[in-house]
């Protein structure tokens, strides 16, 4: 195999290991993160996230976290981040929505 046949397979291996870039809304009575957008793992999953947030903003055991993707659905806990970008994705970036209550879906 040449070298450029071999080309667009790196790149294209690259290409997936890119992290997905995700936008953080609060909503409700959640406390807000100040830092708005993160950048993750593709293959992370839902629940990664939901841990994340939760540890980041030091919560109580007893207390959850839900995500909404664009204001509109709860995804699965483990449905993996990529599948949603790939779906729901919008200029870039994925926008998740996170309270501490049940607001949409």
């Amino acid at each position: 195999m040449t070298e450029t046949e071999s080309e667009p397979v790196s790149l294209a291996a690259e290409k997936e290991n890119t992290k997905i870039c995700i936008l953080l809304n609060a909503t409700g009575n959640v406390p807000i993160i100040k830092k708005r957008t993160w950048t993750v793992d593709p293959y992370k999953t839902v629940s990664w996230i939901q841990k994340f947030i939760h540890k980041y903003l030091k919560l109580d055991a007893s207390e959850q976290i839900f995500l909404y993707v664009n204001q509109t659905f709860a995804p699965p806990p483990d449905q993996i981040i990529k599948n949603l970008y790939d779906c729901h994705g919008t200029n870039g970036k994925l926008v998740l929505y996170y309270c501490k209550n049940q607001a949409w879906g």
